[in-house]
């Protein structure tokens, strides 16, 4: 328990480190998907929380890559994010490395990275990181069921993110959806990309599940790509076995550009 202590104590130091400044943001952060962004009325709320769960236990760098994504596009200009993980998470998914963030178009001096030792010190950070209105974007990763996050501890990150304007990314890796406070819930998956000249890779292409949405329908797919550039998502150039959903009609097909597997 004195360790759990001990890394919430440096955490809250590492937190005050980015200056406290108000950057509180209102509204919405949009993703760059003109489909998925009318959809959802603009885009993501911001300072909600909002959670991402890999598909298959293979999919976890893409569901910790679309997290960083989402961190990219709500946090203000000049602010930070702050990346909590447990030790476990660490151990069965690899060490985190800021190269690949500055691939996604991020800037390795703006992120900060923290290790918790057990889930219940993993929640304790989340809820102080959340309240700190310096930050731009809190991402609590988890490997896991995680019987600490229940519904009681996602409604104190919700509420924390709410005050404080922080957009606060619950990133699940093998886990699977329980009730939550969560604003939007997503399931996330590697597709395959179009590849470059002289055979070089490909841009970093998903297939997302809106699983939930606290106002609004759900269980739409899409097959999006990621232009660092712009860091934004936009139209894959490879689509895949996939087929547009037509760009009106009832909430069971409402939003231009949303997508469906056709077997």
């Amino acid at each position: 328990m004195s360790e759990s202590a001990d890394h919430l104590t440096a955490l809250r130091r590492r937190v005050a480190g980015t200056g406290g400044r108000d950057i509180c943001g209102a509204g919405w952060f949009p993703l760059g998907h003109a489909g998925i962004d009318a959809m959802l009325g603009g885009g993501l709320a911001r300072g909600r929380l909002h959670e991402a769960f890999a598909a298959e236990a293979d999919d976890a760098a893409s569901a910790a890559g679309f997290a960083a994504m989402l961190a990219l596009r709500a946090m203000p200009a000049g602010s930070a994010v702050l990346w909590l993980r447990t030790d476990d998470a660490e151990r069965r998914c690899g060490r985190f490395h800021a190269s690949g963030f500055a691939e996604l178009g991020g800037d390795p001096d703006a992120l900060l990275l923290a290790l918790a030792p057990d889930p219940v010190a993993l929640l304790r950070g989340a809820a102080e990181a959340a309240r700190c209105a310096g930050l731009g974007a809190v991402v609590v990763e988890g490997w896991g069921r995680l019987p600490a996050l229940d519904l009681t501890a996602s409604r104190r990150l919700a509420l924390a993110a709410e005050k404080s304007g922080v957009t606060v990314l619950m990133l699940r890796i093998g886990a699977e959806p329980v009730p939550s406070a969560a604003d939007t819930r997503w399931r996330v998956g590697a597709a395959p990309s179009d590849g470059l000249e002289a055979n070089a890779p490909g841009h970093v292409t998903l297939d997302i599940e809106l699983l939930r949405r606290r106002a609004g329908p759900s269980g739409l797919r899409w097959r999006l790509e990621w232009d660092r550039d712009r860091c934004a998502f936009r139209e894959p150039a490879l689509s895949g076995a996939v087929v547009s959903l037509p760009s009106h009609g009832s909430a069971e097909d409402p939003a231009a550009g949303a997508l469906r597997r056709t077997a």
